[in-house]
């Protein structure tokens, strides 16, 4: 599995807007425009500003805007609600073959996201200081993932270990029917 995480729009931000035409206008960049497009009309329905969708062999084959406030889930981001459908339309939850175009560079659950899923690429047009302009900041998650979780804090994390803490994973590897991932 290979992930390649591709900031197309930073040439784009520094070279003066031209409108390219249709026939110039590259796969990747028509369907990051559709992933700005589902964000900005996300804002106007109340939502956050983002939007995604998962394509695959040139078609779309699903897509996702932030829900977060709407449906009142931490969770429900452009990425990862996209996702949710685009596994849902292919009836697996291996997404190898397809690229995730999102209006804005994943956050660190949505980047998670993507590596469950398998995606073979994910482009991305704004990037992380764009979103903290927008008031989105993730820096402060970055910077406490690099830290020592004693030294969190916010969300403590501790780990409390049963004996029988092992007993899921065990069941597991000797469920015959299990389906691996």
């Amino acid at each position: 599995m290979s992930i390649v995480v591709d900031p197309v729009g930073a040439a784009a931000r520094t070279e003066p807007p031209t409108g390219p035409s249709a026939a110039d206008e590259t796969a990747d960049a028509r369907w990051l425009r559709r992933a700005v497009e589902l964000a900005t009309a996300n804002v106007a329905e109340g939502g956050g500003p983002f939007g995604a969708v998962v394509v695959a062999g040139g078609v779309e084959v699903a897509t996702g805007q932030n829900r977060v406030t709407r449906d009142l889930d931490p969770t429900a981001h452009a990425e990862v609600q996209a996702i949710r459908a685009a596994c849902r339309a292919a009836g697996t939850f291996a997404l190898e073959g397809m690229t995730l175009y999102t209006s804005c560079e994943p956050c660190p659950l949505c980047l998670a996201a993507c590596l469950w899923a398998r995606l073979d690429r994910v482009v991305f047009s704004a990037d992380r200081h764009d979103a903290s302009r927008g008031g989105f900041d993730d820096s402060a998650f970055y910077e406490l993932f690099a830290r020592d979780r004693d030294a969190w804090d916010r969300t403590r994390v501790h780990e409390l270990r049963l004996p029988e803490s092992t007993r899921p994973f065990d069941a597991w590897l000797t469920h015959t029917a299990r389906t691996d991932y």
